[in-house]
């Protein structure tokens, strides 16, 4: 996915391809999820006659200078990607626009054309980027609150480590944090703390000065290998992590040692146990944390298992497993920067497990309860071999009896009760 290397490669291919130039057209999808804040129309109508000046970069967003403001800025999110026709960019697994699709693509949200006949397109086919017209993208957010950029304004080794000392979180989630540093994803997060030998749960606090000299260095070194390549994954160092973090645990080596994977702050990572090993007072912890992430759960699968287990009622008792409304997973909102591992079919899925679960719990206790009112049997089921139709007739007894005692509709006589009614 689209981290610092591949936004700079972007960013280049329209600096080298497209200053000076004046748009004569441009078209603007009607997608709200995306486009955020501007109807197509008044998007489109605003860059139409205007002249490309200047491609700027921070972290992983990027927005293109006008002669005049507003400017479109783009948030790259999980497959963000920018196509120029003719001209070479970066590719990458989840862009998934191909040479030979239809140009524009039908992932296009915006498309523009240039006086001389040169057309650029941003797409996104997951749509989990965002798309804005701002008058001044530096200062508003999400790029005003981006910490400094890993390539252009990297911290000394000494300003690192005055930083760290400060954390007490795991190193992962700190370097994935945008906020301290802008531009680091997952594959650059894992390529890194390889590099530099360090556990991905190491906490940033106990880092030593020897370590964090060994994350300064291979920081610079990975991001600017890869943005000197054009971030070309295929002319990535061999001996890199990058190359093997996709195969499936049982057969991901790198340079002959096993690569484990755990979760390390909220997404998928991996890492090389026999090099990199959890020092201090973390050291003993290592193997139950190892055992603990073995399963490889994700966050997301995480997060619904306590949903299940801790969905609270009124007054902050617990409800029962039986009891009260169905319970429902709490949907979570994506982070389009960020976010990796992502499937809205799988949490539908996930949720409507959790509702069969619980309506199977409540018909059994229902069924349970029905047989012991009155001290009565329930009634016998009738088999039908078809489509169990002892079910449904089982079901509508019951429904009777429940009405009658509302005085909604009265009980059947049955047994004793009838012949009573006949004397």
């Amino acid at each position: 996915m689209p981290e610092l290397p591949e936004v700079e490669a972007a960013r280049r291919a329209i600096e080298e391809n497209c200053l000076g130039k004046k748009i004569k057209r441009s078209v603007v999808a009607d997608d709200a999820k995306v486009i955020d804040g501007i109807s197509p129309s008044d998007f489109e109508a605003s860059l139409t006659g205007k002249t490309i000046v200047a491609a700027h970069r921070k972290g992983k967003n990027m927005w293109i200078q006008l002669d005049s403001p507003p400017f479109p800025s783009f948030q790259f999110g999980m497959a963000g990607a920018i196509y120029i026709k003719g001209v070479a960019v970066t590719k990458y697994k989840r862009s998934a626009v191909n040479e030979d699709d239809e140009w524009p693509s039908k992932y296009s949200k915006l498309f523009i054309e240039l006086d001389d006949g040169l057309e650029l397109s941003f797409t996104d086919k997951r749509r989990f980027a965002k798309v804005r017209l701002l008058q001044n993208p530096a200062s508003a957010p999400p790029i005003s609150e981006l910490g400094p950029d890993a390539l252009l304004e990297p911290m000394t080794e000494e300003e690192l480590f005055k930083s760290l000392s400060k954390k007490k979180i795991g190193i992962k989630a700190l370097i994935l944090d945008q906020s301290f540093i802008s531009g680091v994803g997952n594959w650059i997060a894992d390529e890194v703390l390889y590099q530099a030998r360090i556990h991905p749960l190491q906490s940033a606090a106990t880092i030593s000065k020897e370590q964090c000299g060994a994350l300064h260095k291979s920081l610079k070194e990975v991001i600017e290998v890869a943005v000197e390549v054009g971030a070309d994954s295929s002319q990535f160092p061999s001996n890199w992590i990058f190359h093997n973090r996709e195969k499936k645990p049982e057969k991901a080596f790198v340079d002959g040692k096993k690569i484990e994977f755990i979760n390390a702050g909220g997404r998928t990572s991996a890492y090389v146990p026999e090099l990199q090993k959890l020092s201090g007072e973390q050291a003993g912890k290592e193997v139950v944390q190892g055992k603990k992430k073995s399963s490889k759960k994700s966050r997301d699968e995480s997060e619904d298992e306590e949903n299940v287990k801790n969905v609270k009622g009124k007054g902050g008792k617990k409800r029962s497993e039986s009891g009260g409304k169905k319970k429902t997973p709490v949907k979570r909102k994506s982070n389009s920067s960020d976010n990796d591992d992502d499937d809205d079919g799988e949490e539908e899925k996930e949720k409507d497990e959790v509702e069969e679960t619980n309506d199977d719990k409540r018909a059994k206790e229902k069924k349970q309860k029905g047989g012991k009112a009155g001290n009565k049997k329930p009634p016998a089921k009738k088999k039908s071999p078809e489509s169990g139709d002892e079910f449904e007739e089982e079901e509508e007894e019951k429904k009777v009896q429940v009405k009658g005692k509302k005085g909604v509709a009265k009980k059947v006589p049955t047994g004793r009760q009838a012949k009573k009614r006949v004397k």
